[in-house]
């Protein structure tokens, strides 16, 4: 005898829960890893894409180099117009030269080069990776045979680890030119007097150290552009959001190197 009874529903699937916020870090970091080692592995295999590599350099260097050229010089004279009181409370405005020197290659000239390039540059290229993403240009040259990571990623990392040092001497010549002119109008220091105490003040270790944090300085602005284009997401809202998350992370990340460049450099002047 069959039952009246109806067989009651099955229930519904169970939706799989979501990680939790540590697991979603801790994969982020797994996902920028992967994209850092990749980059690595396609910087030192054939083929390499020299003419797309000079292309980008030519874009971060040259078109940079007129708000470099400003904000360096603005620099100088801000610096010395700011130490100069502290100095002529002690009778001591002969060290001024030296001070800037000091400050402005250990210190200010990589540090202003890298937070101007990240806004400038890494804005620029979180933006159009950004884009060519959303328009499903990054697909169509792997379909058309071309190599996207490579063409797009380790062109532009190069390119800012390569032209990032360059720009930052540059900035500490031009921030020195213009703290010259204030410390000429207001002590009449001459131009080789002032030039024998700043090379006086400078050490090679302070040379290199701008170097090393340069080069280190252009492939954070480079790669975290690139990452943040390259995972952006869909929509002109994620173009956006692509831009303004490269500037951001590599203007926190260039602090964190130069807090920790800061540490091994005054140990190994210690040493």
């Amino acid at each position: 005898m069959l039952s009246d009874t109806k067989a009651s529903p099955a229930p519904p699937p169970e939706k799989p829960a979501e990680p939790g916020r540590l697991t979603r870090l801790f994969l982020s970091l797994a996902d920028v890893a992967s994209f850092v080692g990749r980059f690595f592995r396609e910087a030192f295999l054939p083929p390499y894409e020299f003419g797309e590599i000079v292309r980008q350099c030519y874009e971060v260097g040259y078109r940079s180099l007129l708000l470099i050229s400003t904000t360096g010089f603005i620099t100088g004279i801000v610096f010395t117009n700011q130490s100069r009181p502290s100095l002529s409370e002690f009778g001591a405005t002969s060290w001024l030269p030296s001070l800037i020197a000091i400050a402005i290659v250990r210190a200010l000239g990589p540090l202003v080069t890298a937070l101007i390039a990240a806004g400038k540059v890494g804005s620029s290229i979180g933006a159009e990776l950004g884009s060519m993403n959303v328009t499903e240009q990054i697909d169509a040259m792997e379909v058309s045979g071309t190599d996207p990571f490579k063409f797009l990623v380790v062109s532009r990392v190069l390119a800012t680890s390569f032209t990032i040092p360059i720009l930052t001497f540059y900035t500490i010549f031009v921030a020195l030119i213009g703290a010259f002119i204030n410390v000429n109008a207001n002590e009449q220091t001459s131009f080789p007097s002032f030039m024998q105490e700043v090379f006086g003040a400078v050490t090679f270790l302070d040379i290199f150290a701008s170097l090393f944090k340069s080069v280190f300085f252009g492939f954070t602005i480079g790669i975290v552009g690139c990452y943040k284009g390259f995972h952006s997401s869909k929509g002109t809202e994620g173009v956006g959001k692509a831009a303004n998350a490269a500037v951001v992370t590599s203007m926190f990340l260039i602090f964190i190197e130069e807090l920790l460049a800061l540490q091994i450099i005054s140990a190994l002047r210690g040493s």
